[in-house]
């Protein structure tokens, strides 16, 4: 699966797409130069369990490594990610 990215001044989006449509994507929203919340992820049914939205987490960290950002993630399931997986911690945002 590809993860992509798109963003704005204020936003941005990961995702992935099938045949021209998202069934997965993960938002955020950039908080100053060097952070960014992560909001809201959304999976569709037919990727559930097969690791998609820790697959879009793990490219918002990537991105965040990148870019010399840390990460606040409000979202229920990126705050599950983070929590449980300690390579990650260099960018949570405390």
């Amino acid at each position: 699966m590809k993860v992509e990215h798109e963003s704005n001044e204020t936003k941005g989006v990961f995702f992935i797409e099938r045949d021209g449509e998202r069934i997965a994507h993960m938002t955020y929203s950039k908080w100053g130069n060097k952070k960014f919340i992560i909001d809201h992820t959304e999976v569709s049914d037919e990727l559930r369990g097969k690791g998609a939205g820790k697959q879009l987490v793990m490219a918002a960290v990537s991105y965040a490594r990148e870019n010399e950002m840390k990460i606040l993630p409000l979202c229920p399931f990126a705050q599950s990610v983070f929590g449980k997986t300690k390579e990650i911690q260099d960018v949570l945002s405390r």
